[in-house]
């Protein structure tokens, strides 16, 4: 009795593949070609039907719909499955390859803003402080990774939620801008900023990243963490988050972005009438004339007693 033959068109991937025309750049070739393999091959092992294609596909668009200046969607959802953390290693680790970057990156998520107003140093950015929260005093410098020089006028963007769970635009009781701001270093590469410690919080339930969590059985938590991104004039930019050591959820965030290097201790303020907690947090850029060429750039911190 002769073997059977294939269950599926055994030419059909490729055939889409190939129907790639000549002016496509190397690198997009390769991208899409693999992405074609993978995607085709993962609908045969599962023997993917078409009502569930669809499914998936609806959820896409509900992310779309949901999606706009304030929110990102979509990005939730990579970031439920791993996939934006898991660029994130793999750009870190390309970073890494040069000598003079030893430090991390992680995810931006999906509720930065473009429009953060730039503040002085030294301002607040907490508007609406509620009762439970404890403010803190978050300074540090921006020095070049290469050689250690400060870099004066780098900007650092700086959001997070508030003890509610909630980032402003997504709570009609917060002010507009909330815990939002950016700051210019001055020429010590120095910054410094009053915050609010951050707290653990759910990934918003209402849309399709949501219901992923759901059917996955997962719980929505991210451990409390501040959100910067750094940028400076010769210098890679920097994404990134850092996670308060004391939280829950540092081992099992719904979104896999804590690294070791990036979680840090908030350690007591004296003498201060606004805040009671500091932290210090140093940032080292890579310069675009370095190894570091053509990787993205990462962040270090350090934390002084």
């Amino acid at each position: 009795m002769g073997s059977a033959g294939p269950k599926y068109d055994p030419k059909f991937t490729q055939h889409v593949i190939d129907a790639t025309g000549p002016k496509t750049s190397p690198r997009i070739r390769e991208v899409i070609s693999s992405l074609t393999r993978h995607l085709h091959d993962w609908a045969r092992e599962v023997d993917l039907t078409a009502d569930e294609w669809m499914e998936g596909v609806n959820m896409i668009n509900w992310a779309g719909r949901m999606s706009d200046e304030k929110r990102n969607e979509g990005q939730l959802m990579c970031d439920v499955l791993g996939i934006e953390s898991l660029v994130d290693e793999i750009t870190y680790k390309k970073a890494a390859e040069a000598a003079d970057v030893a430090t991390q990156s992680a995810i931006l998520g999906p509720f930065f803003r473009h429009d953060h107003p730039t503040l002085p140093k030294g301002a607040n950015i907490s508007h609406d402080t509620p009762s439970d929260a404890e403010p803190v005093y978050m300074y540090g410098r921006v020095t070049c990774a290469k050689t250690g020089k400060a870099l004066a006028g780098a900007t650092i963007d700086v959001w997070q939620a508030s003890t509610n769970g909630y980032y402003e635009q997504q709570d009609p009781n917060q002010k507009d801008l909330n815990l939002r701001g950016k700051f210019v270093t001055d020429e010590n590469g120095e910054y410094g900023f009053y915050c609010i410690r951050p707290t653990p919080y759910p990934i918003p339930f209402d849309g399709p990243a949501g219901k992923l969590l759901q059917l996955l059985d997962r719980h929505p938590y991210r451990p409390a963490h501040i959100h910067l991104i750094v940028l400076v004039e010769g210098f890679k930019p920097i994404t990134t988050q850092i996670f308060d050591k004391d939280s829950k959820y540092l081992d099992d965030d719904s979104v896999f972005a804590v690294k070791d290097s990036l979680v840090v201790e908030f350690v007591p303020l004296e003498g201060d009438s606004t805040a009671k907690k500091q932290l210090q947090y140093d940032v080292r850029m890579a310069p675009l004339d370095s190894k570091a060429q053509g990787t993205e750039l990462a962040t270090s911190g350090s934390i002084n007693a």
